[in-house]
């Protein structure tokens, strides 16, 4: 039987930990992900938070980073207590009880975090995660050999349908620093329809943002990730290409040259829906 040396096993468990390290940094995607996206009323409802990606979480969230978490329905917007957060693992979850039917809205905003950041990990963030603005400017100004510190926050959102009747609180804006607004309510679409979402940034829409939007077919297949940019008004169109469960997310990045703690700050959103 082949036995590999200690010494060299150390050093491809060392590789092997480094390496995933680099990967779970750069899972930096956060997303609210419902048990169900159709539930009934009066019934209980598990929604977990996705903090990697919108199949998997890599790190939870604790309660200490949180600043809010609301459900708007058609009585109107109820902020739930903290205390009904909890942490096992790698993922974060809250239980609500839906009500009368309708279609409601789950919030999520998250106080701001700092991270140190090696430039080519910076810029393999910029590349993947949305920000080609960002990174044309590094190359511009001769600085993608440079490594930041970033503050960050995070602010997500999901749509659920209980019961059958739609109402308009879809619509319904949070006041998160960075937010999705559905335009039309995603329950009164199907495949192959378009949503239009309209992107805010400290309450005024963003032009010319760069979004991406992607998601999983009920059979759990891939919704390959596409791009697209907002126009004047901030609104974006967003083609429906399969049934299943679907998400929208942009981050809001600028420099700080003159902040004492972090070269770049960074306001995440996402919302996510589900179409059948």
């Amino acid at each position: 039987m082949f036995r590999c040396p200690i010494r060299r096993r150390t050093m491809l468990a060392t590789a092997v930990l480094l390496s995933s390290t680099a990967v779970a940094l750069l899972a930096h995607d956060m997303f609210l992900r419902p048990a169900d996206f159709f539930v009934p009323p009066n019934a209980p409802l598990l929604v977990r938070l996705l903090n990697g990606n919108f199949s998997n979480s890599e790190n939870s969230i604790t309660r200490d980073r949180l600043v809010d978490i609301s459900v708007v329905s058609p009585t109107g917007r109820e902020r739930i207590d903290t205390a009904r957060w909890t942490v096992a693992g790698d993922t974060s979850t809250v239980t609500i009880t839906t009500g009368s039917t309708g279609t409601y809205v789950l919030g999520v905003s998250t106080r701001p975090n700092i991270i140190a950041l090696e430039a080519k990990d910076f810029n393999e963030y910029l590349e993947t995660d949305g920000m080609p603005d960002v990174l044309a400017a590094r190359r511009r100004d001769g600085e993608l050999e440079r490594a930041v510190r970033e503050r960050y926050a995070k602010h997500v959102k999901t749509l659920v349908q209980v019961g059958d009747t739609r109402s308009d609180a879809f619509a319904t804006v949070l006041g998160y620093p960075a937010e999705i607004i559905p335009v039309e309510n995603p329950y009164t679409l199907g495949p192959r329809g378009v949503l239009h979402v309209r992107v805010l940034f400290q309450g005024r829409p963003i032009p010319n943002q760069f979004i991406q939007y992607g998601g999983r077919t009920p059979t759990g297949d891939r919704i390959p990730m596409r791009s697209v940019r907002s126009d004047d008004k901030g609104v974006a169109a967003i083609p429906l290409t399969s049934a299943g469960a679907w998400y929208v997310k942009f981050i809001q990045q600028s420099r700080r040259d003159t902040d004492p703690d972090a070269d770049y700050e960074s306001t995440w959103a996402s919302l996510s829906f589900a179409i059948r």
